[in-house]
């Protein structure tokens, strides 16, 4: 199964808790949040899940795109 990651960058805070609990976050030199890779595996899906979650602002989903 692959996923899509989608953000609303504009609504990021640039908090970085995504990037503190997933290797595919990374903040940018804006202090944005982005995703490394926005289409990820089941096996990368834990850790995007986590920092979805972990979001103050909810600006990050995961949604199934097929297999």
């Amino acid at each position: 199964m692959k996923y899509k990651i989608v953000m609303k960058r504009a609504d990021c805070i640039g908090c970085g808790a995504c990037s503190a609990v997933c290797d595919n976050w990374e903040m940018n030199s804006d202090n944005k949040a982005r995703p490394k890779q926005s289409t990820i595996s089941e096996e990368e899906l834990k850790c995007n899940k986590e920092a979805a979650e972990m979001c103050p602002v909810k600006c990050i989903q995961i949604k199934k795109t097929g297999k």
